[in-house]
């Protein structure tokens, strides 16, 4: 019977062990395009960019991470380098809701079950679903023909601190590439605009997050076990 109570209490232990500090809290930002119309800086944000982050923190050194982000994404050629765009004179503003599901990986161990300071880089991927308007320009205006969803994938760099033994607070600037041509309104889907497409018909646009992240850790702390 003790050597039955023994067994169950380290299957014990090692199931709570694996019970891990959850994080929950808000990313704010702002958020940038790359494609045929204004700037083409990588990094640029111009429009503000808002959401909330949940991470589940699978070990010190990976968490999966879901999110939902809301921001406009504009541009206007009159801002570009580019003679070209800047004597064609369009500009555009579109809106994204993003969906994202992801996996997160920290260079150096994070481990939230120990009250020190802490600090490390990371990177994260995925898979975001997102809505967006679809867009056509006529006569040097830009029109909304419909509603549009997608996919897009996301590459994540960034860095986070523990500031106290509740919040974790980062810095992160976030890629994603779309499978679509027309966040700008330069490749319209509807083939009755086919004669107003414009720019580069085989590269797709891609849409920037940066920002900061504020999050609040809970959740059990691990069972100390005999070895």
């Amino acid at each position: 019977m003790n050597r039955v109570l023994i067994l169950i209490i380290f299957l014990a232990c090692g199931l709570l062990s694996n019970a891990q500090i959850n994080e929950v809290g808000i990313f704010a930002g702002g958020s940038n395009y790359i494609g045929d119309i204004g700037k083409t800086n990588f990094i640029n944000p111009n429009q503000v960019a808002l959401g909330l982050i949940y991470k589940w923190n699978r070990s010190t050194r990976h968490s999966y991470r879901f999110s939902f982000t809301h921001s406009k994404i504009a541009a206007d050629d009159a801002d570009s380098k580019a003679s070209g765009r800047r004597e064609r004179g369009y500009s555009f503003e579109n809106t994204i809701n993003e969906l994202s599901a992801g996996f997160e990986f920290n260079f150096f161990d994070f481990d939230l079950h120990h009250f020190k300071p802490q600090t490390t880089p990371y990177i994260a991927t995925g898979i975001n679903y997102y809505s967006y308007n679809e867009l056509y320009f006529f006569d040097g205006i830009v029109r909304e023909d419909a509603k549009e969803r997608g996919i897009s994938i996301p590459i994540i760099l960034g860095v986070k601190s523990r500031i106290n033994n509740d919040f974790v607070i980062g810095i992160e600037a976030g890629v994603r590439y779309t499978f679509t041509d027309n966040l700008d309104g330069s490749n319209p889907k509807n083939n009755d605009y086919s004669n107003l497409r414009f720019g580069n018909l085989n590269s797709n646009d891609w849409y920037v997050f940066s920002g900061i992240t504020l999050t609040y850790t809970f959740g059990e702390n691990p069972c100390f076990c005999p070895n």
